[in-house]
């Protein structure tokens, strides 16, 4: 069964002082067991757990680069290799800005072999948080005991989703939080929707592995809610002749990094993100901003009720080059459905930016960080539709 840390008078201690622990999968470890690590043939561990204790003891060592694979989301996975001190720079950053005090609660149910959960790791250490950690799974409540709190945590937009709609008792588990992170992917209309309804801070993170996890924060809900994201404190930003962001501060080892997201930057720390330059489709001569589709995609599938993730891409098309693909984690919708679906989108649309394929997929292929995997799930998809009526 899992238990919280606590700072009690039945812990171990150090001159009179509890000893710093973290949960995970429902194990204590103390700090000094971890830098030595003394329980590796006293305490039985799977194979997440190990790696995550790995990454623990190398941090309260002192080592002094880490290297992370990114997620390959949207593009080859790459091994990017950062310094503590730029680690230390992205933690301190969003310690401040969510003013973490000494012992609050975090939750960890992120991969912590990806740069966001590694994040986590490194702000509780640096914050003195009291750490839960779990494996990552799509509903991190189904795994927690009811009566767990936090005052902190961060999830992917599926983590969020999955879990609003798990139970009744998912909304008041959130709204005891001090504040929530959600990244990794962008956040759908759907799932905008129901955070706009929690009385808890939920901001959207911006950032990759180069920037050790997020440089900007974007508010979704309550009355600083906001479609801009807002830099971190020493984070600079400016566009290249693409309209791309490019990004440098302690978070990049004070390295210029240039992006292939399009940005419109409104001041020098603020800026609207639109989308990314590899994601346009020429279809016909036509650019066409894939981002801007999928959210048309996704507000008319929520008009006519029919819940469920969806994603645009493109396949090669001998006269247009390229045509737009919509993708519906689903089940095939019926022709009348789809009829409705094409009529509403033709009012919204041009005729160039309207898919002229429906894909079907059950369910979505995730990255192991759990962010869509586009390439797996196109091919996936079109397996499973090829009995489908184009």
């Amino acid at each position: 069964m899992y238990q919280q840390p606590t700072t009690n008078n039945q812990q171990p201690t150090t001159n009179n002082q509890p000893m710093q622990s973290l949960l995970l999968n429902g194990k204590v470890f103390y700090y000094d067991e971890i830098a030595a690590y003394s329980f590796r043939n006293s305490i039985p561990l799977n194979g997440y757990e190990a790696k995550t204790l790995e990454l623990c003891r190398d941090w309260l060592n002192g080592v002094q680069e880490f290297s992370i694979q990114t997620s390959g989301s949207t593009g080859a996975p790459k091994v990017i290799t950062l310094t503590r001190q730029q680690l230390e720079a992205s933690a301190q950053a969003t310690i401040k800005a969510l003013n973490v005090q000494q012992k609050d609660r975090a939750l960890v149910c992120l991969n912590t072999e990806t740069v966001g959960g590694l994040m986590l790791l490194v702000r509780g250490f640096l914050g003195d948080m009291q750490l839960t950690i779990i494996e990552p799974t799509a509903n991190p409540l189904a795994v927690l005991p009811p009566e767990c709190s936090f005052e902190y945590a961060s999830f992917v937009p599926m983590q969020m989703q999955e879990m609003l709609v798990f139970s009744t008792e998912s909304i008041a588990f959130f709204n005891r939080m001090k504040a929530i992170l959600v990244g990794g992917a962008p956040v759908s209309y759907n799932l905008q929707q129901q955070i706009s309804q929690l009385s808890v801070p939920v901001s959207h993170t911006y950032g990759m592995t180069e920037t050790a996890s997020h440089v900007a924060l974007k508010r979704l809900n309550g009355p600083d809610a906001s479609p801009y994201f807002k830099t971190l404190p020493g984070v600079e930003i400016s566009t290249d002749d693409r309209g791309c962001l490019i990004l440098k501060g302690a978070q990049t080892n004070f390295e210029t990094i240039i992006t292939n997201d399009l940005v419109n930057i409104i001041d020098s720390e603020t800026f609207e993100w639109l989308g990314r330059a590899d994601f346009v489709i020429n279809s016909g001569g036509v650019k066409i901003q894939a981002e801007k589709v999928e959210m048309t995609l996704e507000t008319t599938l929520a008009q006519l009720g029919i819940t469920t993730n969806s994603f645009i891409t493109s396949l090669p098309d001998e006269k247009l080059g390229e045509k737009v693909v919509a993708v519906l984690e689903h089940h095939f919708l019926d022709q009348v459905r789809e009829a409705q679906l094409r009529e509403k989108l033709q009012s919204v649309l041009s005729r160039y930016e309207i898919p002229k394929i429906f894909l079907f997929l059950p369910e979505f292929k995730k990255t192991t960080s759990g962010k869509l995997d586009r390439r797996q799930t196109l091919q996936a998809a079109l397996t499973f539709s090829k009995t489908h009526r184009f």
